[in-house]
């Protein structure tokens, strides 16, 4: 078996730059989760490291296949210095774990819950799991393997979680983008979402 974890560093080191800081969470009972940070400009990343080591397994499988399956890591891509988003590691590392301690399988248009504040003080305690392969690229791994897809994170609101429950994600995404929203704020107000407000 290919030791995947190197490969998915050297992707997110190639495509974000080198990490300047990482932490390490180990979850009872779950392979050790790493969330590396990363600068560009006003903008800092964070990425899991773990999470692809296995791929996710339906919930309703009678066995987990060790070697297909669709693996991932997890990028949350937030302005720097408004807040204390580096208290985002364990909520985040917490995230990456939850296919093998919950058995869910992460896809784009899920939403993702910590239950509490992403970071102290933030208005966000899930995410919506947007589409791979803008920031960083797919990582293609030996046949019969499934590519890791580098998922980005986008924050939500109480308001925007229970909105897109209802409406979906794809509909919540047109209106953060209608309404010009800056999804990297740490700060943000919920995008208005009432009928009228178009």
């Amino acid at each position: 078996m290919v030791d995947v974890l190197p490969l998915v560093e050297a992707r997110l080191s190639t495509a974000l730059g080198e990490p300047d800081a990482r932490a390490a969470v180990t979850f009872l009972g779950t392979d050790r989760i790493e969330v590396l940070r990363f600068h560009e400009g006003d903008v800092v990343r964070y990425a899991s490291l773990g999470m692809s080591a296995h791929p996710m397994a339906d919930p309703t499988a009678m066995l987990a296949d060790p070697v297909k399956g669709p693996r991932a890591e997890l990028v949350l891509s937030v302005r720097a210095g408004s807040a204390d988003t580096d208290k985002v590691l364990r909520p985040l590392a917490v995230l990456a774990a939850s296919p093998q301690v919950e058995g869910v399988v992460v896809a784009p248009g899920a939403s993702l819950d910590v239950g509490e504040p992403l970071w102290p003080g933030a208005p966000f305690s899930s995410v919506l799991v947007g589409e791979p392969g803008g920031l960083v690229e797919d990582l293609a791994l030996d046949d019969p393997m499934d590519p890791v897809r580098f998922l980005p994170l986008l924050p939500m609101t109480p308001n925007e979680a229970a909105w897109k429950r209802v409406h979906g994600a794809a509909a919540l995404q047109e209106r953060w983008l209608a309404n010009g929203t800056d999804l990297r704020d740490p700060a943000r107000r919920s995008v208005p979402l009432d009928a009228g407000a178009e």
